[in-house]
């Protein structure tokens, strides 16, 4: 699972017609929801670990804890795995495409053993922080993940601190850098994104404290961005609705402080 790359960035007081999210920004909320929410069941046997998520989209393996290679079929962001045991309340799963690794997911335990933390960790974007809360199933006798597992969707979050930030360039345009990066202008047109697994944003301003974006990959639009200035400038909330690549529809909503 992954998370997005989100629109930011305010100023206070801006002539009319001026992008009102000039500025730096700290991320101090953040709330994430996957649609619809996904189940997830592990089973153990001798030395092995059967993993299955099912839901919207389905995720199907199984693996040796001895941090070897294992294939995953059908799955458009990464085709291996590598699974290490770290203690009996933790583990860490390499996800791999072509053989390059594309994110780390690491997993903890409670103390009770009925809850699962996964954090899952990919270079140029915001660590997702996902909850789940044992359902049902029985623990195998010496692992402790084994069971089924459903998400909290109210704790399933992104990392706090992200910063962002947004600039002026020329008349009508904007130079945002966070996550990704992108200049553009409030045109209408398609600009080029870098470091993104979308390709391209069009930015629209709303009123005078309002912006919206839509994002598209392939031609296809995957994400619209609302971001909401408070009326003293200190404040910015963005609202995201969107399609990951593993056609899961994700709703987020963060809140970002002026720096």
């Amino acid at each position: 699972m992954r998370t997005f790359a989100l629109l930011g960035l305010v100023g206070v007081i801006q002539p009319a017609g001026a992008d009102p999210r000039i500025g730096s920004w700290t991320l101090i909320s953040a709330q994430s929801t996957l649609d619809p929410p996904n189940k997830l069941a592990i089973t153990s046997a001798l030395n092995k670990v059967h993993v299955v998520m099912s839901g919207e989209t389905r995720l199907d393996f199984t693996a040796k804890s001895d941090g070897h290679d294992t294939a995953v079929p059908s799955n458009p962001v990464f085709d291996q795995v590598e699974l290490r045991k770290i203690d009996k309340k933790q583990a860490e799963i390499k996800e791999k495409k072509n053989g390059v690794a594309v994110a780390t997911v690491r997993e903890k335990l409670s103390k009770d053993g009925n809850e699962l933390t996964t954090t899952t960790v990919s270079t140029g974007h915001a660590d997702q922080v996902t909850v789940w809360m044992r359902s049902g199933g029985k623990k195998a006798l010496g692992d402790p993940f084994a069971g089924e597992w459903t998400q909290d969707l109210s704790k399933t979050r992104l990392r706090q601190g992200l910063l962002l930030k947004i600039e002026a360039a020329g008349n009508d345009g904007v130079r945002f850098s966070g996550e990704f990066s992108y200049t553009a202008r409030f045109d209408g047109k398609r600009y080029d994104l870098k470091n993104s697994r979308n390709d391209t944003v069009q930015i629209q301003l709303v009123d005078a404290h309002t912006v919206d974006a839509i994002y598209q990959r392939n031609d296809q639009v995957t994400q619209k961005d609302r971001c909401v200035v408070s009326a003293d400038g200190r404040q910015m909330t963005v609202t995201t609705t969107g399609t990951l690549e593993t056609g899961q529809r994700l709703a987020e909503k963060l809140i970002f402080q002026k720096q």
